[in-house]
């Protein structure tokens, strides 16, 4: 079952046309497929904040070492380390005409944050993609990434530990963000290709 919540924008948000969108979701929900292909399909960069750490992971730059320690763990990374990193991807020449974020905001504190960034480019959040995956299923995909990917974040433990801080941390933060943005709830489990048709397509209708 899918949803739409739009609310009344101001003005200054009806005379802005760039797409700037949020993707939310548990770990293993989709967002990174989701995030590559809408990336094609609206023709704007998707921005992860998990492959920047890991970026800076495989190039063991100073974050990288900082940030170590809290994706083994299953830990978020603190938000002045995130912030910024955010801040300065959406202030690069390819995401002018707006970005999917995929990762964040996770908290409230980033959402204000969010929020400052995009209003220091005279403009505001589009819309809040909300992807809804069973636990079963999404336990069952990160096992089966974990086995492909070797990913350390992907470790069984580790996941348990993710899905709690989510839905603790930031699924609160889709009904937050239904005061004064649409958000546009879909069914996770479905086809990928078929899904992101679906939300591009509700993406455009936003008239």
């Amino acid at each position: 079952m899918t949803t739409d919540r739009t609310v009344a924008a101001s003005s200054s948000t009806r005379d802005d046309r760039r797409l700037r969108i949020v993707l939310m979701g548990a770990p293993g929900s989709g967002k990174g497929t989701q995030g590559r292909l809408l990336s094609r399909k609206l023709g704007v960069p998707t921005i992860s904040t998990g492959d920047l750490f890991r970026d800076h992971l495989r190039r063991r730059t100073e974050l990288g070492v900082t940030v170590a320690g809290y994706l083994d763990s299953g830990e978020f990374v603190p938000d002045v380390i995130t912030d910024a990193m955010v801040r300065d991807r959406i202030g690069l020449t390819d995401a002018v005409g707006g970005f999917i974020l995929d990762g964040y905001p996770r908290t409230l504190a980033q959402v204000e944050a969010l929020n400052g960034f995009v209003g220091e480019q005279r403009g505001s959040i589009t819309a809040v993609v909300a992807l809804e995956v069973d636990r079963a299923t999404l336990l069952e995909r990160m096992r089966t990434r974990a086995q492909a990917e070797a990913r350390a974040d992907d470790d069984p433990e580790v996941v348990i530990r993710r899905l709690e801080i989510y839905e603790a941390e930031t699924a609160p933060l889709i009904e937050h963000y239904r005061s004064s943005t649409r958000v546009i709830t879909v069914d996770g489990s479905l086809e990928p290709a078929r899904l992101s048709a679906m939300i591009s397509s509700r993406l455009r209708a936003r008239e």
